[in-house]
């Protein structure tokens, strides 16, 4: 008799829903974020695109209901995506629900709700483990530069031999940025692209996942951008093929954000999918799940048979025909790569968008001469 009335007492302070095993409920949907809150980097939920609520003040706030147990906050996105699914999920509903039921949003808001141009949004996971970008994965994107027929043939083929995915490794710290951060030019490379993508959140450890079962592995997803250095190395040396570290490594190359919308608020990416980009407001990029080579589900299933993937890592699905020589090649005109000066806009339907400034970086000095040169000293007109 003790234990059992022990256990009521327990599934009870455990908080609404439990007690019935029933799925708790959400007034409105949420998404999460990291943002700098009072000089810190914090994480905070997302309401209407508009609202920044500080989780750690709204919990504290909850669990002055004893209805609502006291619980270990995580440390930070990290955290939250690894406990999601133990116990995390189950606070944020009820912290939206209380802000909801008792009008804190729009009416009588406490101090750690904030408009959300109050505040810094950084990048939502600082840092992911690993991030994953897919190579030339629309069909939009193949040989964006030949002539109609030789695009039309290029595409065909794909289709009839789609072969497996390619997937690279993008670094993280340094590359990662978040919206409103500058993308800088390195010194000397002048054929710097913009490569719109959607970042899909791994939200448990996933080895020789299916396909078919991958998005039960996904936390939430995100927009991403795959800035490119389309400049190569210079001649010599070892290797005269593609140069995937200087292509995709460099320091801003990766922007990611402004936050993450967990799967149950957004959809099947393969369904509802559409992301654009525009650079000082002229649309250049825009595609659906429809155009996908493979699907995002194929991407994890491929990526997991190499590498295991963890909470936080990062799958990004490829980019569609509209990047700098597509654009080029579409409208008849010279290749016209990013600019200072210029602004990159990136976004994805139901997700929200990323806006970056472009500046170039100073001439470095005090170098050796090992350094990567500018692409002007061995490539003119190519």
């Amino acid at each position: 008799m003790r234990t059992s009335l022990g256990l009521v007492l327990l599934l009870a302070l455990a908080g609404p829903g439990l007690l019935t095993g029933q799925q708790l409920e959400i007034a409105e949907p949420f998404k999460v974020g990291t943002f700098e809150i009072d000089g810190e980097p914090e994480v905070g939920i997302v309401l209407r695109d508009q609202h920044i609520v500080e989780l750690d003040r709204a919990n504290r706030a909850l669990e002055l209901n004893p209805a609502y147990p006291p619980i270990p906050l995580p440390s930070d996105m990290l955290d939250l995506i690894a406990r999601y699914d133990y116990g995390m999920k189950q606070r944020l509903y009820e912290i939206v629900n209380h802000l909801a039921d008792n009008d804190m949003i729009d009416g009588n808001r406490p101090d750690y709700v904030h408009d959300v141009e109050d505040v810094h949004i950084l990048p939502p996971i600082m840092y992911p483990g690993k991030v994953l970008n897919a190579a030339v994965n629309f069909y939009s994107h193949v040989n964006e530069s030949g002539t109609p027929d030789e695009i039309r043939e290029a595409r065909r083929q794909r289709r009839e031999n789609r072969g497996v995915p390619y997937l690279f490794l993008k670094p993280t710290r340094g590359a990662i940025i978040g919206t409103g951060d500058a993308i800088v030019i390195p010194y000397g490379r002048d054929r710097t692209d913009w490569e719109v993508e959607l970042g899909a959140v791994i939200g448990r450890a996933a080895k020789y996942v299916s396909a078919s079962h991958a998005e039960n592995y996904v936390f939430g997803y995100m927009v991403t951008i795959d800035v490119s250095d389309r400049g190569g190395r210079p001649p010599g040396g070892f290797g005269q093929g593609s140069d995937w570290f200087v292509g995709k490594g460099h320091d801003t190359f990766a922007p990611q954000g402004p936050w993450i919308v967990p799967k149950e608020f957004y959809g099947n990416p393969m369904e509802i999918l559409r992301q654009t980009l525009a650079i000082e407001g002229d649309v250049l990029q825009e595609a659906r799940g429809g155009d996908m080579i493979h699907s995002l589900w194929e991407l994890i299933e491929y990526g997991s048979s190499i590498v295991t993937l963890f909470p936080g890592d990062v799958i990004n699905n490829g980019t569609s025909g509209g990047t700098a020589a597509g654009v080029a090649n579409q409208r008849n005109q010279e290749v016209r790569y990013l600019q200072p000066g210029q602004t990159v806009e990136a976004s994805i339907d139901g997700i929200g968008t990323l806006v970056h400034p472009v500046v170039s970086e100073p001439e470095p000095q005090g170098l050796t001469g090992a350094q990567l040169p500018p692409v002007r000293t061995y490539r003119r007109n190519q």
